[in-house]
Order: C-alpha cells, then sequence, then structure tokens
C-alpha cells in the first residue's frame, strides 16, 4: 500500500523540491498551496500520483473545508510536511508594521496549527504518522531586525518540541529542521519584490538551494521506524551561525 505525503506551501521553493524528492520515494502527494496553476504545473511533473488541496493555511476554515474534501482514500496521512511560511519586512521592532508583524504569526505558527490539527486527528486514531516542522536557524539565533520572524520560528521549535511529547504516546514522530541560508522566493517576498535586496543577501558565497532541505526531508522520511531524527539544522558550508556568513567579496 502507497504511503501519503501532505505537503504545505508546495507551489515553490522547499516545498516544491520536497515533492519531487518525495515522489522519487514512490510516496502519493497532497500538494497544498494558494497558487493552483503552480501547483498543477508541478502534479503535471510528477510521476506519482498526487493531489491538490488550494488554500491559506492562516484561514482556519479554508484549512477545515479543504482536509474535509478529501476523498477517503486521501484521508490516511502518513507524513505532513509544515512549510508553508512567509518573512514580510525586516525592521527594527519600533518600525516593524503590523501587517507584516500579524501576517507571519498566521502563516508560519497560527496556519501550522490549524494544519497540522486536521492531520493529526487520523494520526491519533491510527497510531502512526510523521510530522516534520521547517522551522529556521532564525528560530534558535535572534539576529537584529528579524525580530517578529525569529519569534514565529522559534514558536515553531517549541510547538515541535510540544508536538513530540504530546504525541509520543501514539507512536507519532514529529521532527523539526531548521534552515540556514536558502536561495528560494524567500528573500525576494521579504523584501516585498526589491531584487537587489533579495539578490544581496545571497552575495558572495554559495547559499543551500531546496533541493537540499528537500533531500534532507527526504531522508528524515526514510529513517527506519525505530529512529526519529528530532532536531535538525541545516546550513551552507559558507554560514556559521546567522550573524556570521564568509562572503567572497
Amino acid at each position: 500500500m502507497k504511503k501519503i505525503a501532505c505537503i504545505t506551501g508546495a507551489s515553490s521553493g522547499i516545498g516544491r523540491a520536497t515533492a519531487q524528492s518525495l515522489a522519487k520515494e514512490g510516496f502519493q502527494l497532497i500538494l497544498c498551496g494558494r497558487r493552483k496553476e503552480r501547483l498543477e504545473e508541478l502534479q503535471a511533473s510528477l510521476s506519482v500520483y498526487s493531489t491538490l488541496l488550494t488554500f491559506d493555511v492562516s484561514d482556519q476554515s479554508a484549512v477545515i473545508q479543504a482536509f474535509e474534501s478529501l476523498p477517503a482514500e486521501w484521508k490516511n496521512i502518513d507524513v505532513l510536511v509544515n512549510n508553508a511560511g512567509n518573512a514580510h519586512g525586516m525592521s527594527a521592532i519600533q518600525d516593524g508594521d503590523v501587517a507584516d508583524w500579524d501576517a507571519m504569526m498566521a502563516s508560519n505558527v497560527t496556519g501550522l496549527l490549524y494544519v497540522s490539527k486536521e492531520v493529526i486527528k487520523g494520526m491519533v486514531e491510527r497510531k502512526s504518522g510523521h510530522i516534520i516542522n521547517l522551522s529556521s536557524i532564525a528560530g534558535k539565533q535572534t539576529y537584529p531586525n528579524g525580530n517578529v520572524y525569529c519569534a514565529s520560528k522559534a514558536a515553531v521549535e517549541a510547538l515541535s518540541a510540544g508536538m513530540r511529547q504530546d504525541l509520543n504516546p501514539f507512536g507519532i514522530k514529529v521532527s523539526n529542521v531548521a534552515p540556514g541560508a536558502v536561495a528560494t522566493e524567500f528573500s525576494e517576498v521579504r523584501f516585498k519584490g526589491d531584487q537587489a535586496k533579495a539578490e544581496a543577501v545571497y552575495a558572495g558565497y554559495e547559499p543551500l538551494v531546496a533541493e537540499d532541505v528537500a533531500e534532507l526531508i527526504r531522508y528524515i522520511v526514510a529513517a527506519p521506524a525505530h529512529v526519529n531524527i528530532a532536531d535538525v539544522t541545516i546550513l551552507p558550508t559558507a554560514q556559521a551561525s546567522a550573524f556570521q556568513i564568509l562572503r567572497k567579496n
């Protein structure tokens, strides 16, 4: 019987790459995101059976409706990858935009909870499953002007630990993956389309790419049943911490 993996934020970046990586493992995939056209393009490129759910993770009613709409054969989700999330703005706390704060907390924290609640129900009933939460090096080390984004990812770290404890009696694995600098649409979104600022983030060194993180997720999922890779940080070689990157220029 084929296993089913559900991936949020699958329309781009790490989510898209994770879908491609888990497809290599033969998973049937539930591809979740806001941009239906991108999901359809991804679906057409995959060689495995997949289905699409189009919703915003921060909209609880949309999340509930989406998962309730799944046919019976898609209900038994074995792996949930909570990848959806964003950074908005990069300002000192006194200059922060409340709308940016709300957007980050809604997608990175509340949205993760909304999706997890719907999927965990079945995992608890079956006493099996694996949840992988995407946090960030920013959840482990707060940096200047990263205040609310860092807080949101620190919350993911805490939720991963809390989920692992609460779900342990049901045999459910919970893994936390904390990437460092990854060249995706992340910085372009953070700087609201300012391409020059986005490109400067990755200038002078070789950052991670989405496929690097996706291959780590595939490794975590493929671990033996008795092994849970609970918490892992993945950085480009040039990065020593949230504050330190060796640049060539």
